[in-house]
């Protein structure tokens, strides 16, 4: 039998979470479904330190621990499988997992992204160890040392601008000799004496004891093999939202994102999105718990329409 629920969450990162716990806090009977681990990406981040309230810092598997502790103890319910379908039946919504469908009334979508990655040897291995994904939420633990960017957009060269005010150097590799970033952010990455590019290159390997210390290159016109001696590696390559299974269903841009409002509206009545999923997010932990908290009010109130 279908289990019933007022409001189901799909994704327990750091707006899934907070919108868990406003719901149930509200008293919203609420279900959290997560495909992999609670707390999401970011449980992988060894320091953020740019959380308001937290000035020692805290790692991300600690955070967003407290966070569904907190959700739990007004009455949250949590699921590890994954979203398949969702049917939109007007009043009543059914999200199919891998073993179970659920019915519903309301629907917030906060499935995050994935980060491109380079899938080579040692990128998983030291993920949080010397390989990020976010020059804004692990710069500072950096400062004075030698870092590189992969990537060559917008992306890239934002990350490594900002580097720029904690490492000693950074250096961009990218696999071409021309950069898709805008103009404005290639004039001032060329003007920033601590940037400088390494072109027609990939990685071929990250490697290190228990923290980075080299990546292997490849210059790709000439197959020349080199190493640069580094202790952070962070990969600028895109992102890829987790929305496969929303095609048709919710609207999406052009990259796969959900189009929403200010409220985390969908055109769709009764279904909302929040944090790194949805177009034009921030991609910051403190942008996607304010999401979370403003998708479950708006479901609040959508819900007490409904009656």
């Amino acid at each position: 039998m279908n289990k019933e629920y007022q409001l189901i969450i799909i994704g327990g990162g750091p707006a899934g979470l907070t919108a868990g716990l406003y719901s149930s806090r509200a008293g919203i009977k609420t279900l959290l479904i997560e495909k992999g681990v609670i707390g999401g990406q970011i449980v992988n981040v060894e320091r953020i330190e740019n959380y308001p309230g937290l000035p020692e810092g805290i790692s991300g598997f600690e955070l967003t621990e407290f966070m569904h502790r907190q959700a739990l103890k007004y009455g949250l319910e949590t699921l590890i499988n994954e979203v398949t379908t969702i049917q939109n039946n007007g009043k009543h919504k059914i999200v199919g997992t891998t073993q179970n469908n659920f019915i519903t009334s309301a629907i917030i979508i906060a499935g995050g992204c994935q980060r491109r990655k380079l899938r080579i040897p040692g990128e998983d291995k030291f993920t949080g160890r010397g390989v990020s994904y976010c020059a804004t939420c692990d710069g500072p633990l950096f400062r004075d040392k030698r870092v590189s960017i992969v990537g060559g957009g917008n992306a890239a060269l934002t990350e490594a601008l900002s580097l720029t005010k904690f490492a000693s150097s950074v250096k961009v590799i990218h696999r071409r000799h021309q950069l898709r970033a805008t103009q404005i952010l290639q004039k001032k990455a060329f003007k920033e004496p601590k940037i400088e590019f390494i072109w027609n290159t990939i990685v071929t390997e990250i490697e290190g004891n228990s923290m980075v210390s080299q990546l292997k290159l490849k210059e790709v016109t000439t197959d020349k093999i080199s190493t640069l001696k580094v202790a952070g590696v962070f990969v600028a390559i895109g992102l890829i939202p987790n929305t496969n299974y929303l095609k048709g269903i919710v609207p999406l841009d052009k990259m796969g994102y959900i189009i929403t409002n200010e409220l985390m509206e969908t055109r769709i009545p009764g279904i909302f999105a929040a944090g790194d999923i949805r177009y034009n997010s921030y991609r910051q932990l403190i942008t996607a718990a304010g999401d979370g908290a403003t998708a479950a009010l708006s479901a609040e109130r959508f819900l007490k329409e409904l009656g």
